[in-house]
């Protein structure tokens, strides 16, 4: 619900606009911005009723909230609403449905399955109410959060293709039929009439890697008619990342659907200082009328899950007949050549480097050992080959193992972080031993690194990619701007010290230098503190009909 009404005094307002930023006082009343009083402007200077509180804001910048565009907080606004992992970095509003892989819309026979398989990303607590179904009564349970109290952030959702593509026809390795390509089209209608704001796809996972080019853009179809975008992970961001990203803009052109890229990365050394072509690819596109964003993180290893390595075939039917070819001995050898000798597809075509890929949590807690060691490590303690030990870490943990691989390159972050169609996304698990600190860091370490201490952007050019630009992608015309009238999503940060806490070691340390965070006026972040505060709701995409 909206907060209640308070005084910023003296705040160095950084809008979101990308303008030059300036001194000024911001009321905030029943969750909106009231008339913003210039340093020097004309008339008095606002002063708090009785009962109204006054926050001293010299030496800090009031920015608008920042929107993750890629998070994986599917379960954990469900199980930990006061989410302070996002609220104190800022975030106030983020985007679900992820990778082509969530939880609605599902069936009885659907969700087990999902949550087997999600469960390296985003835990399986046993204790959640499982009930809904559609993507409406998933954005339901969002508004009411676990105890009928709300959550501290805001929270949009984009139907995941690869869960259509479950509940219509399980994880097989085949084209859809007409009749059942139909269906998925009814179904991602149905979830945007319910508010969500797109269609995310994962196609380098299964099931959604099983989609032909035809498939996508019969779905992209849909979604344009109803102004929705496409968010895709693409189907390689290693070997043939040129080639993903070419197809992921041709559909685009084709569909007449809008394009957010995710996680947009060039990976592996095969890609090394070549971001250069992806911005070409991207600008010939934008010149061409497609409507492309893209987001990234400030970080260089990516995250994910180590069956996620696995060839696509090798998952097919789900995580139960992917746990059976793990123990024949036929399929363990094409396993394996296509993992050290071809380069599997879920490697993104590059033959696997088990000196990068590092365990960062595990489902089973007989295995915690494994947490923090690379696959060569493991197996060098194990004194077996590293494929043998992948694979049994695989077997031992029931597919539920997370890593982190380290196969970023530092010139392309920046240079892609540079365009002007970036935003910034997280792409943060929360769950593991050790997760990948840009959960917890994304957006300080934008801030305090690659502004403040690289000066790879400005302040108020990094803010509006971190505000107005997912903003205006999420067709919200009210957020992302400190502008009267909008809604007060703020942040207070201190320029000159905000930085990430999280580091690889302690991946669950918050952010220094951000103060306070609002969500609709209510504080979630007091003096460096969670409030508890649980305003956030679903953020709905208002349509009308396909």
């Amino acid at each position: 619900m909206p907060g209640g009404s308070l005084l910023i005094r003296g705040a160095l307002v950084v809008d979101g606009s990308g303008g030059v930023p300036y001194r000024a006082d911001v009321p905030v009343r029943d969750g909106r911005i009231g008339a913003i009083h210039r340093e020097g402007g004309s008339g008095p200077r606002p002063t708090a009723p009785p009962g109204v509180r006054t926050v001293d804001a010299d030496g800090l910048a009031l920015t608008p909230g920042f929107v993750d565009m890629h998070a994986h907080s599917d379960l954990a606004l469900l199980t930990d609403p006061a989410h302070q992992a996002k609220a104190a970095q800022g975030v106030t509003l983020e985007v679900l449905g992820q990778d082509g892989l969530s939880y609605a819309p599902v069936d009885g026979s659907t969700l087990p399955g999902l949550r087997r398989q999600l469960a390296g990303w985003n835990g399986d607590p046993d204790a959640l109410d499982w009930s809904w179904r559609s993507v409406g009564d998933y954005l339901d349970r969002l508004d009411a959060g676990p105890d009928g109290e709300g959550i501290a952030v805001n929270a949009a959702y984009l139907v995941p293709h690869g869960t259509l593509r479950a509940l219509v026809l399980g994880w097989q390795d085949r084209p859809a039929t007409p009749a059942e390509l139909a269906r998925m089209q009814k179904e991602l209608a149905r979830g945007l009439t319910e508010g969500a704001v797109g269609l995310s796809a994962g196609l380098s996972y299964s099931p959604g890697m099983y989609a032909g080019t035809d498939e996508l853009l019969a779905l992209c179809r849909t979604v344009a008619a109803f102004d929705g975008y496409f968010s895709p992970h693409h189907r390689s961001y290693g070997a043939h990342a040129l080639e993903a990203y070419a197809e992921m803009t041709d559909l685009a052109r084709r569909s007449g659907c809008a394009l957010h890229l995710a996680h947009a990365t060039m990976n592996f050394q095969v890609n090394a200082g070549r971001a250069g072509e992806l911005t070409a690819l991207l600008d010939a596109a934008l010149a061409d009328g497609v409507d492309l964003t893209l987001d990234s993180y400030p970080y260089l290893p990516g995250s994910t899950t180590l069956a996620a390595l696995l060839p696509g075939w090798a998952a097919a039917g789900g995580p139960e007949q992917t746990l059976a070819r793990l123990a024949d001995p036929a399929a363990l050898a094409a396993i394996r050549t296509a993992l050290e000798q071809q380069g599997s597809d879920g490697c993104h075509g590059v033959v696997a480097d088990w000196d990068t890929v590092q365990v960062s949590g595990v489902r089973n807690p007989e295995l915690r050992s494994a947490v923090g060691l690379t696959i060569s490590q493991l197996a060098h303690r194990e004194r077996m080959e590293p494929f043998a030990a992948y694979i049994g870490l695989l077997r031992d943990d029931g597919l539920g193992t997370t890593i982190l691989q380290h196969v970023g390159d530092e010139q392309n972050v920046r240079t892609i972080m540079r365009h002007p169609a970036h935003t910034g996304g997280s792409d943060g698990l929360l769950t593991g031993d050790r997760p990948h600190p840009r959960a917890w860091g994304t957006f300080p370490r934008y801030l305090g690194h690659y502004v403040r201490e690289e000066g790879v952007l400005g302040l108020a050019e990094c803010v509006e990619h971190l505000s107005a630009r997912p903003a205006r992608r999420l067709r919200l015309p009210d957020r992302g701007l400190v502008r009267t009238g909008h809604r007060a999503d703020l942040v207070l940060l201190d320029p000159d010290t905000v930085a990430a806490g999280a580091s690889y070691p302690q991946p669950r340390t918050p952010p220094v230098g951000i103060p306070f965070v609002l969500v609709d006026g209510a504080p979630v972040i007091d003096d460096h503190r969670r409030t508890g505060a649980t305003p956030g709701r679903s953020v709905r995409r208002v349509v009308s009909s396909a």
